[in-house]
């Protein structure tokens, strides 16, 4: 109670009663325990929320608290500086014109600070819906980036609004103008844009990614870069080959690295002089040869026609490798080994031949 009494009797000296600015000097003392009373009870409380946040985070595997860490970090000191002198001046008499000035600035540091931690939370989106399928993070870059970078522009323009009216502009003509100008830059840029949006519908699509195998018309090569407006592709020859991706979205596309297993048909025949009962083995002869060749699995294999030159044979098997090399490799075995049977068994390949009959006429 004395320091109380202490309190009373100090702040009744007729000194702190003298009017400056329209307020008691003994105001402004007020004013100034309450600013540093807020502040520091809100950077008690940022501190402490911050540490417990913290170290949660340390002890768990979620990324999400990682997310709150980061929007705290971002929490400048001023705002709580700001936050503590708005609800100090409460205790002045200032004109509305002062007022209106200090909630003008209350509400662009609010605002700033709400789209920073929108920030954060676009990016942690972005990252948790889309760079967990993906195994190569290459793979995202512009294409998500510029997600990003549009809904930020998007969150933007909208806080911008906002602000704008609350310090009680009228709008309607500004969204009406906004509205127009986009539509005329729309159509300026309307190739660029559809090259953009076909790099969104690659990514979301995914017909191929960095790495895979592709071939687009009479193009072939391995995707290096999937841009905004092009891909890249390094060719077999070693060219690099860049097609708009608008191009691309519309095109019939092979993709070889999807491809789990090979499949092969191939052709082949034999003189018309060979044996019945051995032209009946041939089938069988090639499905143990196939068998036999470590990744190949045989299919059928059919005597099927009669050619000009050959008694035509069709073979089906079954590669299991998308690698070409191996593809190459498993096929020459093959072959190779369907050579030497031949041979051994005296079986000829056909090839083209022409008998010519020639009539002796009589004088």
């Amino acid at each position: 109670m004395s320091s109380i009494h202490f309190l009373d009797s100090f702040f009744s000296n007729p000194f702190f009663h003298n009017v400056l600015f329209g307020n008691e000097i003994v105001q402004y003392i007020y004013g100034f325990f309450i600013f540093l009373l807020i502040y520091f009870v809100l950077k008690i409380f940022h501190r402490y929320v911050f540490k417990k946040i913290e170290k949660l985070s340390f002890r768990t595997n979620m990324d999400i608290d990682d997310m709150f860490v980061s929007v705290i970090k971002k929490i400048r000191p001023s705002f709580y500086l700001y936050i503590a002198f708005y609800f100090s001046i409460k205790s002045i008499l200032v004109t509305s014109t002062i007022q209106g000035i200090i909630n003008a600035i209350l509400i662009l540091f609010v605002v700033y600070q709400i789209m920073i931690v929108l920030h954060i939370l676009v990016d942690y989106i972005l990252r948790k819906k889309f760079n967990k399928e993906e195994e190569d993070e290459s793979t995202i870059g512009s294409a998500v980036y510029m997600i990003g970078k549009i809904i930020k522009f998007a969150l933007w323009v909208f806080a911008i609004l906002l602000v704008l009216s609350n310090l009680g502009i009228n709008v309607t003509s500004l969204i009406a103008g906004l509205g127009i100008g986009g539509v005329a830059i729309a159509l300026a840029l309307q190739n660029i844009l559809g090259d953009l949006f076909s790099s969104f519908a690659i990514y979301f699509d995914k017909p191929f990614k960095v790495g895979d195998f592709i071939v687009v018309y009479d193009k072939s090569g391995v995707v290096e870069k999937i841009g905004i407006k092009t891909t890249r592709i390094k060719a077999l020859q070693g060219e690099e080959i860049v097609i708009s991706n608008r191009d691309l979205v519309s095109a019939k596309i092979q993709n070889f690295k999807k491809m789990k297993e090979r499949r092969v048909v191939f052709s082949f025949g034999v003189a018309y002089e060979t044996p019945t009962e051995t032209v009946r083995q041939i089938p069988s002869m090639i499905s143990e040869i196939i068998n036999s060749v470590s990744g190949a699995r045989f299919d059928r294999s059919h005597f099927y026609k009669f050619d000009d030159s050959a008694l035509s044979f069709e073979t089906i098997y079954y590669i299991e490798n998308s690698d070409y090399n191996t593809y190459m490799d498993i096929n020459q075995e093959i072959h190779l080994r369907i050579k030497k049977l031949f041979d051994e068994k005296s079986i000829s390949i056909a090839y083209p031949t022409r008998t010519i009959y020639m009539k002796q006429m009589d004088n």
